[in-house]
């Protein structure tokens, strides 16, 4: 594995069920097999929701994480450091405000294409994301310019000798950060499963002078073939039960101090084009009409428009 500097590598020890440098101080790994996981997966979480450690970005433009441990500890380091084993955009909208509690969403979306079970606005149900007028710039009920749904993108960080990842949910100032690291990475052909990355956080402010924390994501170091296969391999036995986790109000709002996102969400992002997951290359899936009903306002029919121009854009 090399870390640190360039061109400084150490010499590792890799067996069936673990990746691990063998010098000390250096970044470490150590995996389970995949069927060691399922024995686990199958004798421990029967009826059980599984849930990763989360992490959430400060408000009022803090420089350091706040990572809370199930015994309620508080942890508050200046930067995550490991692996990112998987990404993907979501998008949640609630139809009542913020009460303090931990509440699904009206309507999410874990691809930042569509919405379940819809927003239903004089009975017309809006599935497409892109075309949801819930998920238009100017649609806050507060009156401000930016969404009444709030985009997001979650990004699974394993970190040292820990087995499963650490659950970093972007709100919409730090959308363009993920979205460049990956494009960085990709032009020089490198795969996130394959390199270190380096989370830290910087203050900005918006136009109304609001200060927020915005994640920027840099590249700390590289696997060597070997741990990256397996880490690869570790990602895709974890990718379905992380994708399982379920949004909630928690997700979106920022830190615990007076200012939250919807605070600074009052302009598009830098590389938005109207959806959480504008400038990535994807599908935009148009959900037939039918006869389901769901969200706010009532019961209606099933309406998925078909979008257009670079709304219709998405991850």
């Amino acid at each position: 594995m090399t870390t640190g500097k360039a061109g400084t590598s150490t010499e590792t020890t890799t067996t069936e069920t673990a990746v691990a440098t063998t010098t000390p101080g250096q970044f470490a790994l150590t995996l389970p097999t995949k069927q060691e996981i399922a024995e686990i997966f199958a004798e421990n979480m029967e009826g059980v929701v599984f849930q990763c450690e989360r992490v959430k970005i400060p408000s009022g433009g803090g420089v350091v994480w706040e990572i809370t441990d199930d015994d309620g500890n508080t942890d508050t380091p200046k930067e995550l450091l490991g692996v990112i084993i998987d990404h993907h955009p979501a998008n949640g909208y609630w139809a009542e405000e913020y009460s303090g509690k931990n509440q699904p969403p009206d309507c999410s979306s874990m691809d930042g294409v569509t919405g379940t079970p819809g927003v239903n606005i004089n009975g017309v149900v809006y599935k497409n994301c892109a075309t949801c007028p819930m998920n238009q710039f100017g649609s806050d009920p507060k009156g401000g310019a930016g969404k009444a749904c709030k985009n997001m993108h979650r990004v699974y960080l394993l970190r040292e000798e820990t087995v499963f990842p650490l659950l970093v949910t972007l709100p919409p100032t730090s959308l363009s950060a993920i979205k460049d690291y990956v494009r960085r990475l990709t032009n020089k052909l490198k795969r996130l499963s394959g390199v270190v990355s380096k989370i830290t956080l910087e203050k900005d402010k918006n136009e109304g002078g609001i200060q927020f924390s915005k994640a920027v994501f840099a590249r700390a170091g590289e696997l060597d073939k070997a741990e990256a296969q397996k880490i690869a391999e570790h990602a895709r036995v974890l990718k379905p039960y992380l994708r399982q986790i379920g949004l909630t109000n928690d997700d979106y709002n920022v830190g615990s101090g007076p200012s939250s996102a919807a605070d600074v969400d009052d302009l598009p992002d830098a590389d938005s084009s109207g959806t959480s997951g504008a400038g990535f290359t994807g599908t935009t899936i148009d959900v037939p009409a039918g006869g389901s009903t769901g969200g706010s306002g009532g019961s209606g029919g099933d309406q998925s428009a078909q979008g257009g121009g670079d709304a219709g854009k998405a991850w």
